[in-house]
């Protein structure tokens, strides 16, 4: 099982945004948001460790996910059920989902070596719909295992996706964070 609590914040010297580790995460990172803005759920689960966890929490301070509530916390199944129903038509959201632009940015290492990287990032989200413009800001936390193979074989161990107004009513969205 993958523990799924995010790394305590490390009292050592920071390390750059410039480190080939960290910018092959941060290119990682600006790749899903790619395939989320272009609907390719497939590739976008595929970025995914079998055991990966992707999840929204509610409580915006919690790290115990398995232990409260939470908009999403998906493993590998949840995930691909999740991705079977947008693209398959069969949530009534994903019909008519909006069409979606991120931005993702302010990295900052939280833990480096040589086999993972995490990040914190910030992620703004505007989602266009009916004639109507959406937004969605979050503080983003992604554990990336970074693979012997290069960059196109480092994957997503942990999405962590805290939306500043989780604790508000948030607006059904048809489109994953």
């Amino acid at each position: 099982m993958t523990d799924v609590t995010e790394p305590a914040t490390l009292a050592t010297a920071p390390v750059p945004t410039t480190d080939p580790r960290v910018a092959r995460a941060i290119e990682l990172i600006w790749r899903e948001a790619e395939l989320l803005d272009r609907k390719d759920y497939g590739a976008w689960n595929d970025l995914f460790t079998d055991d990966g966890i992707y999840v929204v929490p509610i409580q915006p301070d919690t790290d115990d996910f398995a232990g409260t509530l939470n908009m999403i916390y998906d493993d590998a199944r949840m995930r691909r059920m999740r991705v079977t129903r947008m693209i398959e038509g069969y949530a009534i959201a994903a019909v008519d989902a909006a069409r979606t632009v991120r931005t993702v940015s302010r990295f900052v290492p939280e833990s480096v070596s040589d086999g993972e990287v995490v990040l914190r990032s910030a992620q703004v989200l505007i989602a266009y719909k009916r004639g109507r413009h959406d937004v969605w800001a979050a503080d983003v936390v992604h554990r990336i295992r970074l693979s012997d193979e290069g960059s196109e074989a480092d994957r997503v161990v942990l999405k962590v996706v805290r939306l500043v107004d989780s604790e508000d009513v948030v607006p059904a969205a048809g489109f994953l964070l």
